[in-house]
């Protein structure tokens, strides 16, 4: 029996959802990631828990190194509430107090500058209102997220198995076409050694020539149609590709690299190759490269 592949590979797409009661307030997580370039975070609070933003990305970013994801944390019940501030404008009621007292000398009024009367003054005084949470709930909020984190981080190790495992089965397609192309190449290159030397023939009309100079021309043109470069540098591709996908680490941009090179290597064989068969194979190749990027695009 064949020895398995051991599984590192982590898909983009994820999900993961969890909730607690805590001093009679459901405390909801919910976290779910899609495919990106980069690690892109957005995090949905309850006002009364906005402080905890960074450390929540932070939190998500010890787990996640690529992706889009988003965490929303939802509280229903008596979990928060607020404050109620007063603010004194002091300024305000000193200019205040200071016009009374120059009022009541000019015009020899009676009566005292008091609390009570400047108390009536109603612009001297604003309220505000903070939001208070239990003293609890950020600890519960933690521990809730990172049990989502976790519930993702599996769903994204088991997709990403699958993925492994399609990538691999296509790399073998990959490597059994370019098997026939490498096996092509001596034949193809005679038949166009071969065409090229009766076109010759044909315009030269019977006219006699050297033919050791002819077969020199014949040769270094066909050669123009030798695409064993190409073929080794595409082979050599491929094999870091299968040796990525096995890796431990987060391979998604390496491999998005190596299949754009192995793109322009594909391309360049079909360019410089005159032969049907090559060509047909090509063709498949580029097929079989466009499916595998598609799966790329979600590999972290």
């Amino acid at each position: 029996m064949g020895r398995k592949t051991k599984v590192n590979m982590k898909s983009m797409t994820g999900f993961g959802k969890r909730e607690s009661l805590c001093h009679g307030t459901m405390v909801g997580v919910e976290i779910r990631s899609v495919n990106h370039r980069f690690c892109e975070m957005m995090v949905r609070l309850p006002k009364a828990l906005s402080q905890m933003e960074l450390e929540l990305k932070e939190q998500i970013r010890r787990t996640c190194e690529r992706g889009r994801i988003e965490l929303t944390v939802i509280m229903n019940g008596g979990g928060s509430g607020t404050n109620k501030n007063v603010q004194l404008d002091r300024a305000m009621a000193s200019r205040y107090v200071q016009g009374l007292r120059e009022l009541q000398r000019e015009f020899k009024l009676s009566g005292t500058v008091d609390v009570n009367v400047v108390a009536g003054f109603r612009d001297l005084f604003s309220t505000s209102e903070e939001p208070t949470v239990i003293n609890e709930v950020p600890k519960v909020v933690e521990g809730l997220v990172q049990r989502a984190l976790t519930d993702l981080e599996k769903m994204r190790k088991k997709e990403g198995a699958a993925l492994q495992k399609d990538l691999l089965q296509r790399v073998q397609i990959v490597e059994g076409r370019l098997h026939v192309v490498r096996q092509r190449i001596p034949l193809a290159l005679q038949m166009s050694a071969d065409r090229l030397k009766a076109r010759v023939a044909k315009l030269l009309e019977g006219e006699r020539i050297n033919d050791d100079r002819m077969a020199q021309e014949i040769a270094m043109l066909a050669e123009r149609s030798d695409v064993t470069e190409e073929l080794t540098r595409l082979q050599s591709h491929v094999a870091q590709f299968r040796s990525a996908i096995k890796s431990k680490d987060p391979v998604g941009k390496r491999l998005d690299f190596l299949l754009q090179e192995m793109g322009r290597e594909v391309n360049t064989i079909g360019s410089k190759a005159s032969d049907s068969e090559i060509s047909a194979q090509v063709v498949d190749l580029k097929s079989e490269l466009e499916k595998i990027r598609e799966q790329v695009q979600n590999i972290e």
